[in-house]
């Protein structure tokens, strides 16, 4: 779901900047610095997972679990997704610097959202499953969404392109769906403090 430099307009970039500098800082406020290593390990997973792309025009296609950080990390996923993406464009080539502020709002506002939507479902047990699979199929539904717009804002040509990004994502969005249903189900009865943090009781899960 990256884009590539030289597609969006100048507007479409420095507002992209601009919400995902305010987006980062309000992550690194709100981070739990005993958290520090999980959400480490989290933007590595994030940096392994969107590796592999499929070439969709001027973005491409691939795995990303947002939704999966958002229900985990909350805002802080706005410095792990950056990060991670910081990392790619500059050692794969993938996306850009001058489009990195985009391409991190893009996967990273869907991520915290789905963190205010699913997160209260998580802690009964009998719809944690189905909250699961609903933060990680929006979260990239989202992610297609906020990306089309970049580029239907950006150039009226790409409107056809931004319909084929958003319908090219619905294999990806049952897939990540999944994934993130079992994980966040596999966290509750293992090692609940990752998923719930200091919140977690063991007696409900």
């Amino acid at each position: 779901m990256h884009i590539s430099e030289g597609v969006l307009s100048a507007p479409v970039l420095l507002s992209g900047g601009v919400l995902t500098f305010a987006g980062t800082a309000i992550g690194l406020k709100k981070l739990d610095y005993d958290r520090i290593m999980s959400v480490a390990i989290l933007a590595s997973t994030f940096f392994v997972a969107s590796l592999i792309h499929v070439p969709l025009g001027p973005g491409s296609v691939h795995l990303i679990l947002n939704g999966l950080l958002g229900v985990l990390l909350g805002w802080a996923s706005f410095p792990a997704i950056l990060t991670a993406l910081l990392l790619q464009a500059v050692f794969f080539q993938f996306g850009g610097i001058v489009v990195l502020g985009v391409n991190t709002f893009n996967m990273a506002a869907p991520a915290v959202i789905c963190y205010y939507l699913v997160r209260p479902f998580l802690k009964e047990k009998k719809y944690r499953a189905v909250a699961g699979f609903a933060a990680g199929a929006l979260s990239v539904f989202m992610a297609g969404i906020f990306m089309a717009l970049s580029l239907a804002l950006s150039d009226s040509g790409f409107f056809s392109t931004a319909k084929m990004v958003v319908v090219a994502h619905v294999p990806v969005m049952i897939i990540e769906g999944f994934i993130t249903m079992f994980t966040v189900t596999f966290l509750a009865r293992v090692k609940p403090e990752i998923l719930f943090g200091k919140d977690s009781d063991p007696v409900s899960q």
